[in-house]
């Protein structure tokens, strides 16, 4: 199997089922994490790349998907200056180019360097209607609080065109990420109109005796009353689909933007991601065009979390994709559950929870493909579903039949063999996906961690 291209040396070669790779471009030794697709007029297929560990966005042109051709890597802000920041996630619609801020989070990178200046948190607005390959800054929005304060910032959000970003994002008085509806529809002013949150979240009149009850750690799932992790508004500005860690998913009318109302949620925390894992309930969003929704709860990266937290709060519980019939939205109900990630006849381990521990780690889904309407140039395939497994590798459902969801294609990349900044890993570094994004041609873009982007195609 060496001779595959996308192989990294004899005996590196990662396991595909049912896919073809076209081409791997490292990105300039970048770690990239969300990325979005951007068709120009003229027919020109634009991949921007948001970094997690960065400060900049990777922008190659992929018109021809076999051929990437590396652009630039442009900064957002001073790399000297705020050495820690990140740039995770990138939205493009209506020719903008709207980028998160915020700083790196220690529990994945270690601990910040001596001279760490916490970044601004908030979003950079850029223009890519004059130059797609040097985007114009119309503007920064910030989250408020002064700027430099640790862990302050953007991380997932949506942006479908018109009027208004929806953003998780932090705010004075709050704790960890709340929902945040922004109007751009001046883009070189925006303005904060309505906001959200779950209750525990709001701090402005609790003590720090209640603070302690209501927040026992990143790990206090018990009692967790959920973070805004992802909220998604891709189809129409009057719904918005959140997803609040261990809060559940949550279904909001926003016709009036400044009174967001929650009419329909579906409690997952428990059974679902009650130890050790990521965001715990981490997307939820309508399949376009139909009745149903699909969820998930986010496992993690195997090094993330040791064998400390294993044996404090036991094996990790089940983290997974899910499909919900939503034709309530007052009542939306969960019907199946995708199956788990086949594992390859000459996978070294026997199964994706237990990679060479002694010990069962973290193990779930992470990012789905995000179809919305304002973007013409994504594919919108109601019967198909997209997830970037972490060590499970890329995952390709067919899902037109909501009631018996089925694994019909997989890849999962080579093992790195550099990294993009320097991490402890307990082994060596796994293969690890990340994000992914399908165009309307049918190309899969796949970020990996430390390993640049893969660029696929379905073979069914």
């Amino acid at each position: 199997m060496s001779e595959k291209f996308y192989a990294k040396s004899p005996g590196n070669e990662g396991y595909i089922k049912n896919m073809e790779v076209l081409a791997h471009h490292d990105c300039d030794n970048h770690y990239l994490f969300q990325s979005q697709l951007y068709k120009t007029k003229d027919g020109k297929y634009y991949l921007y790349g948001g970094c997690f560990y960065g400060n900049g966005v990777e922008i190659l042109d992929v018109t021809d998907p076999a051929n990437p051709r590396h652009v630039q890597y442009m900064p957002v802000m001073d790399p000297e200056k705020y050495p820690y920041m990140s740039t995770p996630k990138v939205q493009i619609a209506d020719d903008l180019m709207i980028v998160s801020n915020g700083n790196c989070l220690e529990f994945l990178h270690g601990p910040a360097p001596e001279n760490f200046t916490p970044a601004p948190g908030g979003v950079h607005i850029f223009s890519l209607k004059e130059d797609p390959e040097h985007p114009k800054k119309l503007s920064f929005w910030s989250t408020g609080e002064p700027d430099g304060t640790p862990g302050s910032g953007v991380h997932r959000f949506t942006y479908n065109g018109g009027k208004y970003m929806h953003l998780s994002a932090t705010a004075v008085g709050f704790k960890d990420f709340i929902y945040r509806i922004v109007d751009i529809s001046d883009p070189t002013n925006p303005r904060e109109v309505g906001r959200w949150w779950n209750p525990g979240q709001f701090f402005g009149n609790q003590t720090e005796k209640t603070r302690k009850k209501e927040w026992n750690g990143w790990q206090g799932y018990n009692t967790y009353p959920g973070f805004v992790h992802f909220p998604y508004v891709g189809d129409d500005e009057k719904t918005a689909y959140l997803s609040c860690a261990g809060g559940g998913f949550k279904i909001l009318d926003i016709s009036n933007p400044e009174w967001p109302q929650v009419i329909g949620e579906c409690k997952m925390t428990p059974p679902f991601a009650t130890k050790f894992g990521g965001a715990l309930c981490h997307t939820f969003m309508p399949v376009l065009g139909t009745n149903y929704a699909i969820g998930m709860q986010e496992g993690e990266r195997q090094w993330t979390y040791g064998k400390a937290q294993y044996e404090q709060f036991g094996v990790h519980s089940f983290c997974g994709i899910e499909m919900f019939d939503i034709s309530n939205k007052e009542d939306p109900v969960l019907i199946s559950i995708l199956p788990y990630p086949e594992v390859p006849e000459d996978f070294p381990y026997k199964n994706f929870n237990q990679l060479g521990d002694d010990f069962p780690t973290s193990f779930g889904p992470h990012n789905l493909h995000e179809p919305m309407t304002g973007k013409p140039w994504l594919e919108n395939n109601k019967d198909r579903a997209y997830d970037c497994y972490f060590h499970a590798g890329l995952r390709v459902y067919d899902i037109s039949d909501p009631y018996v969801p089925k694994e019909i294609a997989y890849f999962i990349p080579p093992n790195p063999e550099k990294l993009c900044f320097d991490v402890k890993m307990p082994n060596k570094p796994l293969g690890t996906a990340e994000d992914v994004v399908v165009d309307d041609r049918g190309y899969i873009y796949l970020n990996a961690m430390h390993d640049g982007v893969y660029i696929l195609k379905s073979l069914i």
